[in-house]
C-alpha cells in the first residue's frame, strides 16, 4: 500500500514530445548544411565571407535562434512540475565541457578566431539564467522576452549603442555581448540578445502547460524517425559533424583544389564581413566599396594584400578609412 500510495503522491514526468525532437533534428540538419557552407569557404570554394553575408548570415541567424527556443522549452520540460537537479547538472555538465572542448580546440587551432562563446556556451549560460524564470507566470517571461527584442537591432542583431560600453570589453566580461569592439570569432553568441529567444521557448512552454494544450503535442508520438533521433543526440551530432565535414572538405581540396579567388572580390567579402558586426549592411558596402576604390588609386591595394603594409599601422589607410566612413555615413 505504501508503494501504490507513493506512486500517486509522485510527480509526474511530462512525457517526451517527438515532434520536438524532429525539430532539433531539421535545425541540427540546417545547422550542417550552412557549416559545409563554411568548410567550402575555408578552402577557397567559394568568395571569403560568403558564409557571413547575406540570406546566408540570415540562415545562421535562424538556426541560432531555433536552438536557443527548443533549449528554453526543453527546460521548462525537463523540470516539471518541480526542478530535477540531479538530471539537470548533469546535462549542464555535459554542455559546459562540450563548449571548454570546443574553446580549447578552436584556440589551438585558429587562435585568430578561436570560439570564445559559442552557440553551446550561450545554451549553458541560459539554462542556468532561465532557472530565475521557471517559476514566473508565462505572461512575465514573454513579457521580458519582448522588451529584450525591443532593445535589439533589427539589421546586425546588436545592442543599441547606448547599452553599450568599453567595460564590456574586458575578456571576462565579453560574454554578456555590452562590448563596443570585440576580437574575431567563428561563432560569438552572447546573452544579450541571444538570450531572447531562449526566452521565447521558455514562455511559451510555460504558455503551453497553464492552456492545458502540451499534451496535444504529445499525441505525435514519440517521433522514430531518424531525424527525430538525431534530435534526442543533439550534443553528440554538434560535436561530431564539424570535423567529418571539414575533413571531408580538405579530402576534396587536395584531389581538386579550389581556384584562385579574385583579390578585390575577396577583400570586399572580408570587410563586409567584419563590418556588419557592429554596422548595418548597406552602410558597410557603401564603405567597403569606397576603401577599396581609394586604396587602388593610391596604389595601396596590392601591398596591403601582400601584407607589405599594415592597415593599423599605415596613417594613409587610417585617413581613407576616416573618410570612407563619413561618407558612408
Amino acid at each position: 500500500m505504501a508503494a501504490i500510495a507513493e506512486s500517486i503522491d509522485a510527480p509526474r514526468k511530462l512525457p517526451r514530445i517527438g515532434i520536438l525532437d524532429t525539430a532539433r533534428g531539421i535545425a541540427l540538419l540546417a545547422m550542417a548544411s550552412y557549416h559545409f557552407t563554411w568548410d567550402l569557404e575555408f578552402f577557397g570554394y567559394l568568395e571569403a565571407g560568403t558564409a557571413e553575408t547575406g540570406w546566408l548570415k540570415i540562415y545562421a541567424r535562424v538556426i541560432a535562434s531555433t536552438f536557443l527556443c527548443l533549449a528554453g522549452f526543453s527546460l521548462v520540460l525537463a523540470n516539471t512540475p518541480e526542478i530535477r537537479w540531479r538530471s539537470y547538472l548533469k546535462r549542464l555538465g555535459m554542455i559546459v565541457a562540450a563548449a571548454a572542448a570546443i574553446s580549447l580546440v578552436t584556440f589551438i587551432g585558429m587562435q585568430d578566431e578561436w570560439i570564445y562563446f559559442g552557440i553551446l556556451h550561450s545554451i549553458a549560460a541560459a539554462s542556468i539564467i532561465g532557472l530565475l524564470f521557471l517559476r514566473l507566470p508565462w505572461t512575465m517571461t514573454l513579457l521580458v522576452a519582448v522588451i529584450l527584442l525591443a532593445g535589439i537591432y533589427v539589421d546586425n542583431i546588436a545592442p543599441p549603442f547606448y547599452l553599450r560600453s568599453d567595460i564590456f570589453d574586458l575578456p571576462w566580461l565579453r560574454w554578456i555581448g555590452l562590448s563596443n569592439h570585440l576580437p574575431r570569432s567563428n561563432d560569438y553568441v552572447p546573452i544579450f540578445p541571444w538570450f531572447t529567444p531562449f526566452l521565447f521557448g521558455l514562455g511559451i512552454a510555460q504558455a503551453a502547460l497553464a492552456g492545458g494544450w502540451l499534451s496535444r503535442l504529445s499525441r505525435f508520438g514519440p517521433g522514430t524517425n531518424l531525424v527525430a533521433r538525431a534530435g534526442r543526440h543533439s550534443l553528440a551530432f554538434y560535436l561530431v559533424h564539424q570535423p567529418l565535414l571539414f575533413g571531408l572538405v580538405y579530402l576534396l581540396s587536395v584531389a581538386a583544389p579550389a581556384p584562385k579567388p579574385d583579390p578585390t572580390h575577396t577583400y570586399l567579402r572580408q570587410c563586409n564581413a567584419s563590418c556588419t558586426k557592429s554596422a548595418g549592411e548597406a552602410l558597410c558596402q557603401s564603405f567597403c566599396q569606397c576603401t577599396l576604390d581609394k586604396l587602388q588609386a593610391q596604389q595601396l591595394f596590392e601591398p596591403l594584400q601582400s601584407g607589405k603594409i599594415k592597415a593599423d599601422d599605415n596613417e594613409q589607410i587610417s585617413r581613407i578609412a576616416i573618410q570612407c566612413t563619413a561618407d558612408a555615413q
